[in-house]
């Protein structure tokens, strides 16, 4: 059953480390090193609270097979990613690479993008300088902290997409 909003909270008495609630259990999961921000801006390591729709999934096909959901789907290529310069026209978009402006790439060494959900976080509209590429990711062994995203197990991240359609919102609360 497709849910309309996932609930992201901050773990009591921590600053990065947070609960995911789907319906199927409570999942840990990491937040940004700075904790959670109803003032999010450009590298500050938080991770934006509200409440935002998903806008779409990326995958690395050559690491992991085609995900079955709803949302949109792209396979990471070599050249994919993500503008987080407040100064580029691209900013908070996906890009090719390489770019003449700060950018992100998506096909990274390790495993933290083989899966990566899209939220629609200061896309609609852009605001320059309010901050960039935050997704809901793969997380490194221990939830440790992110940048600014919402970071999962891989199978945390599975039961994740079992659960959302086109109309899920991801709520984040301090």
């Amino acid at each position: 059953m497709v849910q309309k909003k996932i609930l992201v909270t901050r773990l009591p008495g921590t600053r990065s480390k947070g609960l995911m609630h789907l319906s199927n259990g409570v999942r840990n999961c990491a937040l940004g090193r700075s904790g959670v921000s109803a003032l999010k801006h450009e590298g500050d390591g938080t991770t934006p609270v509200g409440r935002y729709p998903l806008r779409a999934l990326l995958y690395r096909a050559d690491r992991v097979s085609r995900p079955q959901t709803e949302l949109p789907v792209h396979a990471i290529g070599d050249d994919d990613g993500w503008s987080d310069d407040p100064k580029d026209r691209n900013y908070n978009r996906m890009i090719r690479l390489p770019s003449l402006r700060s950018a992100e790439g998506l096909k990274r060494q390790d495993h933290l993008y083989d899966l990566v959900l899209v939220m629609g976080y200061n896309d609609l509209p852009r605001v320059r300088g309010k901050g960039s590429a935050v997704f809901v990711h793969l997380a490194r062994p221990g939830y440790t902290p992110t940048e600014g995203c919402v970071a999962l197990s891989k199978r945390d991240f599975l039961a994740l997409l079992a659960e959302i359609g086109p109309e899920t919102e991801i709520e984040i609360r301090g």
